[in-house]
């Protein structure tokens, strides 16, 4: 729930956030109410433990809650942003601040940045720190979004303003049913792969979506963008001894991996953030990058894969597979 002042300020929001897998009944149900002022965010959180608060300085920034899949929420930042750029005359990007109130309240928080870059004729860019890419935005005369797309962005979602109220309840309960009756499971499972290269034990952590009959390369793996090279969190890679991969000199430790595919070739990074989303790609902690061979399979790959083979003492092969394609890169125990 938003509640609004009369010159369109977000002032005061209440979450009710209930996981229905959590382990404990602290991690089940939390309500978490956030008041806004110019200059700070005041949270309350309650669950079964008891009641908490923090209070966060936002040096006069405009602040709201990031909620994933509300797109209201994008109208504030840019609704927002636009009117105080008219009010102080400014140009050029607007800043404004945003925070998880699902997950940043907790024991860290973490207040991001963005940008809203007015484009002229209806049409605005909106740029994230959590998120690769840009998102496409077009408003009305008022500010008000009217579309959404994250094509541009690792966060790839279309989204259409509606005048009609949709009955989530009974959307829920359609998702469930069908659900059910087909036996289905989590599209993307996580997954750990593992094996042992000479003294080098390593492991990779990664989501496995299925082709379900979709087209992979230049489809849904566009070509020349950063792939998070699986599904949701980033795919994280570990290695308990110092290797090369694709010739590239890795040390002892955890990092993440992406790829961008073109119709020419495929491009490993490796990047030294780790434990990150899928979609919080930073070129600036690049480790560096390595050309991976491709081969075309005869017998496709439905879900997504990825495998650690030895091949000879302190050589092995990392290999990624799906639908047709199979890539991969030497591994070199140093």
């Amino acid at each position: 729930e938003f509640e609004i002042a009369p010159d369109g300020r977000l002032i005061r929001m209440v979450m009710d956030i209930r996981t229905p897998s959590g382990k404990t009944p602290a991690e089940r149900w939390r309500k978490v109410v956030a008041k806004f002022t110019d200059d700070s965010v005041m949270v309350t959180i309650r669950d079964s433990s008891g009641t908490t608060g923090r209070n966060f300085a936002t040096e006069g920034a405009l602040t709201v809650p990031h909620v994933s899949m509300l797109y209201s929420v994008i109208e504030f930042e840019i609704a927002s942003s636009m009117r105080r750029a008219v009010a102080a005359g400014a140009r050029g990007p607007l800043l404004f601040r945003q925070f998880y109130p699902d997950r940043d309240v907790g024991r860290s928080f973490v207040l991001h940045s963005g940008r809203v870059m007015p484009k002229g004729e209806g049409n605005v860019e909106l740029r994230h720190d959590w998120l690769a890419g840009a998102g496409d935005v077009t408003i009305d005369s008022a500010g008000r979004m009217l579309t959404y797309s994250g094509m541009r962005s690792t966060y790839k979602v279309e989204v259409t303003r509606s005048t009609e109220l949709r009955d989530i309840d009974a959307i829920g309960a359609a998702f469930t049913t069908r659900e059910q009756q087909a036996g289905a499971t989590q599209l993307s499972v996580r997954d750990t792969t593992r094996g042992s290269v000479g003294a080098a034990n390593i492991s990779v952590d990664y989501g496995r979506p299925l082709a379900r009959g979709r087209v992979l390369l230049g489809n849904l793996i566009e070509y020349d963008r950063v792939w998070r090279t699986g599904a949701n969190a980033a795919t994280q890679f570990t290695t308990s001894a110092p290797i090369s991969l694709g010739g590239l000199e890795i040390a002892t430790g955890t990092y993440t991996l992406w790829t961008v595919p073109s119709e020419s070739k495929v491009q490993l990074i490796v990047n030294r953030q780790a434990g990150q989303w899928g979609t919080e790609y930073d070129r600036d902690q690049d480790l560096g990058t390595a050309v991976l061979t491709r081969e075309t399979v005869t017998t496709p790959v439905e879900a997504f894969t990825i495998s650690v083979i030895p091949t000879e003492a302190g050589h092995g092969m990392l290999v990624l597979e799906w639908g047709t394609f199979r890539w991969t890169a030497p591994i070199v125990v140093r």
